[in-house]
């Protein structure tokens, strides 16, 4: 066997390996390219059906909303977004009307998070009686 029919045994077996690192949809980085697409396609379409859902305002509160508390900002995005693939919103939603559906979400899932804060004064060592 001479240098060159070993060099291109070798080419053909690292080709070879490295197709089958690749699997059967290309390379990591094309996988990753790919859903990073496939996201940001959905994400503006997401966008585009609020916008024409939701007024200005109501845009402008829902996204007030997803800064302050991104799991209930998630959650009445996701509801409005669904509403208006079964055909429950026939206009555009007002800032007001989005207020009332917030608070539907509140009386809903806001009873099960009631936070409350317990002051031991013992441990503060905040006693007056400590003071003679």
């Amino acid at each position: 066997m001479g240098d060159d029919m070993l060099d291109d045994i070798r080419a053909r077996r690292l080709a070879q390996l490295q197709n089958e690192y690749k699997g059967p949809g290309g390379s990591a980085t094309d996988k990753a390219a790919a859903e990073e697409e496939r996201r940001a396609t959905a994400n503006e379409m997401k966008n585009s059906m609020l916008s024409q859902v939701l007024t200005q305002g109501a845009r402008a509160r829902l996204n007030t909303l997803m800064i302050g508390k991104p799991e209930k900002g998630k959650l009445v995005e996701n509801l409005i977004l669904q509403m208006a693939q079964t055909g429950q919103i026939m206009n555009r939603l007002s800032e007001e009307e989005l207020i009332g559906l917030l608070e539907k979400v509140n009386q809903q899932f806001g009873s099960k998070q009631k936070t409350t804060v317990k002051f031991d004064r013992r441990r503060a060592a905040l006693d007056s009686d400590d003071e003679l």
